[in-house]
């Protein structure tokens, strides 16, 4: 299979095109804290760390982020998850507002919104302190999901897994029955606290895993990556599959003879100076997606989708990525090619 060569010009069109798109980001959404402390010291009668408080922010993260993503890309987002009745209820919806996200949220009286507070010292997390039900969602919620998912007009649905209710052996196959036909369909399973499994998301147009989600997934500790991104492709039978490597890059592959070479291409990770790596695949989830919807090009898709990763990367903080961050870290690596 021979591929095309890609210009600047190309990048740049198809991040233009993305205003035209509509997406609807399925998942769980999570409330990540950052209570920023400074060291007291140690008890003397007890091995007690003891700190003090300085200040505290809240960030929307999991599912919620990556309908950030997208919406700063320039795409209408509908966005559909769980919500407890508390007071990041309304720290969620108006996060959302703010960013023009259609707001679906289904408020569950029995669970409270997801929050994990990381506990930092001198840029160092001495904690992490989870509130959370990972029970799985009502029969009557997954109803309303199912509605929401088949109602709602869009170009792709993207399932966004963090196992904290929504996704599960009852539920991932209605959720996916849901999805009207001809509609894009993206997943993304983590493996970090809670165990997903990306195979549990077969015939997808796109699904993005990590190596170790991928590892998990096949159970493999030991082969290589391309003996591991072939048996993936294959057993998942998706069209289009970006393994994402961290500081390594990724391996794109998306072809229906993934033993052969021409099914594949690697691509090494664009961070120039590495901030905070936290919701870099978020970023490239979001960007790759829209890149197929509007060019139909896996190579253009992995780049775009491996620069957004990248500019996450080099700022603090699990923050929305813009076209315009992307067009600058294309007008660097353009310079320095020349």
């Amino acid at each position: 299979m021979q591929r095309a060569k890609i210009q600047i010009s190309d990048l740049e069109n198809a991040l233009d095109m993305f205003k035209n798109l509509t997406v609807h980001v399925v998942g769980d959404t999570i409330i990540d804290t950052y209570t920023e402390c400074s060291m007291i010291g140690g008890q003397t009668k007890t091995p007690t760390i003891s700190v003090k408080f300085e200040s505290k922010v809240d960030i929307l993260g999991g599912a919620g982020i990556v309908a950030r993503h997208l919406s700063a890309a320039g795409a209408s987002v509908i966005f559909s998850t769980v919500l407890g009745q508390d007071d990041y209820t309304e720290f969620v919806e108006s996060e959302l507002q703010r960013d023009g996200i259609k707001n679906l949220s289904i408020v569950d009286h029995n669970r409270p919104t997801t929050n994990k507070n990381a506990i930092v010292v001198g840029g160092y997390r001495l904690l992490k302190v989870d509130t959370l039900d990972n029970s799985s969602i009502s029969d009557d919620q997954l109803t309303l999901l199912r509605s929401q998912i088949m109602n709602e007009k869009c170009n792709a649905v993207v399932f966004s897994d963090f196992r904290h209710g929504i996704f599960n052996k009852r539920t991932i196959g209605p959720l996916v029955e849901s999805i009207p036909s001809n509609t894009f369909k993206v997943a993304d399973s983590q493996v970090a606290s809670r165990w997903g499994n990306i195979l549990d998301f077969q015939r997808f147009d796109l699904i993005t895993p990590n190596e170790r989600e991928a590892r998990f997934a096949l159970g493999d500790q030991d082969s290589g990556i391309r003996s591991l991104v072939s048996e993936l492709y294959e057993k998942s039978q998706c069209a289009l599959l970006i393994l994402k490597l961290g500081d390594r890059g990724i391996i794109t592959c998306q072809d229906s003879e993934p033993s052969t070479l021409d099914s594949y291409f690697v691509m090494d990770s664009f961070v120039e100076k590495l901030v905070d790596p936290v919701g870099a695949g978020d970023a490239l989830l979001a960007y790759s997606t829209l890149a197929m919807l509007s060019t139909k090009n896996p190579t253009i898709a992995s780049i775009l989708g491996n620069l957004a990763a990248a500019c996450e990367c080099e700022y603090e903080g699990n923050v929305p990525v813009t076209p315009e961050n992307l067009r600058l870290k294309i007008s660097y690596i353009a310079e320095a090619l020349r």
